[in-house]
């Protein structure tokens, strides 16, 4: 079937769309030309996470558009759209902060994060900066010198940061307004990458401190000097303009590629980002892919972007709207071999720590997969319960694609069962999520693992036939350790020993902690909502009377804690205060 669909695709540009025995998108692309891009997925031999990709498509789909611009925001729009496995979305990408001189009458400096460029005045945007505290402590160090607007509202009267020359005191005083434009002005030099102006300033303040026989003040502004040399100096490119330029470099090797961006502002380099992702496409999609994604993640456009000579630069200058260029040679060609460079070494340093994490995780997958004889294995869904006495009962459940955590897949449960009932819970649980799988279509669980023994398993599996699916459940048994020692599997049950030694241990044991974790930190977030009077409830031999005796006496569940026996034994008897203490030396 793949093979008579193949000969029918056109040579024209667009998109594809791979997807596996479920209909489920596996892996969008675009391609020049699309008939001889598709046909190299099913020619020759592949490695790597390419192997693993072409080994589950049974279907495909393609789209012709009229440009490779059309074709490349197709794409973007499709990968958001149905996150396939094989495409990497850069969902865990950091966003950088930003330091923001705000636009009003008497401006303030601020850090922001997850900057909007549609609807924020980027031109008093300043950064990205290496991280929130070099970010902070430049915004300290500008309101140090330059005495701006500290507070959010004006105050009745002038705050300490006017007793101590850091404001002028807008809030009483009608400050001219060519005195704030100066401040502004030189603000924004320094900001920009000028910082004579600022350091001559602090350079006449330390002279005049010193003067004053203020040697510790004076000793503060020389430290101010040397962290301004330190921070700013070293970071120097040999660019002779000040133009924002964001820099692309990358390096490819043993079925990886690494990318370095370096930011380059008012002439030094503040930040450089570093990502490293197992290579699927053509290297050139795979980067100019990256680019244009890369801007969709809270980084705000410079004025140029240079990059790499397999970049389509074009393409990413008709998506982006600003300069796209590819230096043959010079200081620009320079820097991009450095970025390069450095994303040589970066590879070459993480290699062996991807490695180890790749056979810890997709491969411990593909064995849980093998052991488990299951065609595919995706996704798993793990459960977990937990409560206190019968009470403030809750399930969690957390998901694995591919051997690594979903954390925007997990889900809490408030159990309706006010009783200590494992099944009871385990019933319910399973039946809320799976019934929810099947109202709203969504993507079904290769695989659920339920942290109990038989019963649980037996109680998760009659359920999970009862709403007409079939997806295998198993648990895992703990030894008298409390560590994972074997899975629990198959129909009739058996027990599979698992090598403590093996990767395949370490996953099932991070999938066990993992769901164990999530829920005990649920079931404490809803404990600690619960009222005093709820937990007084669940205590064997307090009824009504002596309840209301405990809080007209106590007013929260510490001072119950810290009195001694000899005053609550003048409300409740010994028998009773020994369950009591029982109770709250469960409460953490």
């Amino acid at each position: 079937m793949l093979k008579e669909k193949l000969s029918l695709v056109p040579t024209e540009p667009g998109c594809y769309i791979m997807k596996n025995s479920d209909g489920v998108i596996i892996y969008v692309g675009k391609a020049k030309n699309l008939k001889n891009r598709l046909n190299s997925y099913f020619r020759g031999t592949h490695t790597g996470k390419t192997a693993r990709l072409v080994s589950e498509i049974t279907d495909f789909e393609y789209v012709v558009v009229d440009s490779e611009t059309e074709s490349l925001i197709l794409e973007l729009n499709l990968i958001k759209k149905n996150d396939p496995k094989y495409n990497i979305l850069l969902r865990d990408d950091k966003s950088y902060p930003y330091i923001e001189l705000t636009n009003e009458l008497v401006p303030r400096l601020k850090i922001v994060r997850n900057v909007n460029r549609k609807k924020t005045n980027t031109s008093r945007m300043f950064g990205p900066y290496p991280n929130v505290v070099a970010a902070r402590k430049t915004v300290n160090m500008l309101n140090r010198i330059y005495p701006l607007r500290k507070c959010r509202t004006y105050p009745k009267k002038p705050c300490l940061y006017y007793h101590i020359n850091q404001c002028l005191g807008y809030c009483v005083y009608d400050i001219k307004r060519e005195t704030i434009l100066n401040l502004e002005k030189e603000i924004i030099k320094f900001l920009k990458g000028d910082d004579s102006e600022l350091i001559n300033k602090i350079k006449e303040e330390m002279y005049n401190e010193s003067e004053k026989l203020n040697f510790e003040k004076a000793k503060e502004l020389k430290e101010l000097l040397d962290y301004i040399d330190i921070t700013l100096t070293k970071q120097k490119v040999e660019i002779s303009d000040s133009i924002d330029r964001d820099i692309f470099g990358y390096f490819i090797d043993k079925g990886y590629i690494s990318i370095q961006t370096f930011f380059i502002r008012g002439g030094k380099i503040l930040e450089r980002n570093s990502i490293i992702f197992p290579l699927v496409d053509e290297k050139e999609e795979e980067l100019t892919r990256y680019i244009a994604q890369f801007y969709e993640k809270n980084v705000l456009l410079p004025k140029e972007i240079l990059v790499p000579n397999i970049v389509d630069e074009k393409i990413l200058q008709e998506y982006l709207n600003i300069p796209v260029k590819k230096p043959i040679k010079g200081i620009k060609k320079k820097i991009v071999d450095m970025a390069s460079e450095n994303s040589k070494i970066a590879l070459e340093e993480k290699f062996e720590l991807i490695k180890r994490n790749e056979e810890r995780t997709i491969n411990a997958n593909e064995q849980l997969k093998n052991i488990l004889k299951l065609n595919k294995l995706d996704r798993i869904e793990a459960f977990d319960n937990s409560n206190l006495f019968g009470t403030f009962n809750v399930s969690g459940m957390v998901v694995f694609i591919d051997g690594t955590p979903a954390k925007n897949e997990y889900r809490k449960y408030k159990i309706t069962i006010d009783k200590n009932d494992d099944y009871g819970t385990m019933k319910e649980v399973i039946y809320r999520r799976y019934f929810r799988v099947l109202k709203d279509n969504l993507i079904r669980a290769d695989l659920i693992i339920v942290d109990g023994g038989i019963g649980q398993i037996n109680v998760a599996r009659e359920t999970i036939k009862s709403l007409g699916l079939k997806i295998p459940v198993v648990g895992l048994k703990k030894d008298n350790h409390h560590a994972t020692s074997a899975l629990l599997a198959f129909d009739p049950i058996i027990e599979i020993p698992i090598d403590k030694k093996s990767n395949l241990f370490y996953y099932l044991e991070r999938i066990q902690d993992e769901v164990h974790n999530y829920t005990i930190s649920y079931h404490k977030q809803i404990r600690s909502k619960g009222s005093i009077e709820s937990i007084l409830d669940t205590v064997d031999g307090i009824g009504e009377v002596r309840k209301k005796e405990l809080l007209k006496k106590y007013k929260n569940l510490n001072a119950i804690k810290e009195a001694p026996d000899s005053d609550l034994s003048k409300i409740i008897p010994s028998k009773v205060i020994e369950n009591l203490r029982q109770v709250l030396n469960n409460i953490k």
